[in-house]
């Protein structure tokens, strides 16, 4: 049940980050005329600064004084995380747009589901802000 629950709090942080990083790439592209694929990367950045602190502090509760010390090799994983998402978004919705012919904003979408869940949310889970036995049992 717990897993559940960890699972609904990162789908509301995606979500919250997601809503910030697509709202910025159709600022980007619609009104400063930057190509979607770039667009992308400007949005992904923006929503991983969101993304992080929702997880860090709420998802996967990695605070407090034990987990205090954690915090820049989980900043350090979570970049390389996010740069891997922003390659496969940015690709992925090239590649569905070309393909299908659907407008970017739309394949985005598609391409943002895959990647949230099948990319962003296990490794953030199991290798970013993985806790150790020890900050388990601190935590209660």
């Amino acid at each position: 049940m717990k897993s559940v629950y960890v699972f609904a709090k990162a789908q509301i942080s995606a979500f919250s980050g997601g809503l910030l990083d697509y709202g910025v790439m159709i600022l980007c592209t619609e009104l400063l005329h930057i190509h979607y694929t770039i667009s992308i990367a400007i949005g992904g950045v923006t929503g991983a600064v969101v993304n992080f602190c929702i997880n860090r502090y709420w998802t996967f509760n990695a605070k407090g004084p034990s987990a205090q010390h954690h915090v820049g090799k989980q900043l350090i994983k979570f970049i390389f995380v996010v740069a891997g998402s922003i390659c496969l978004k940015s690709s992925g919705t090239y590649l569905f747009t070309t393909w299908t012919r659907l407008d970017y904003k739309l394949s985005r979408i598609v391409v943002d589901l895959i990647v949230s869940f099948g990319f962003n949310y296990t490794l953030q889970k199991y290798w970013v802000f993985r806790q150790s036995p020890a900050m388990k049992q601190s935590q209660g």
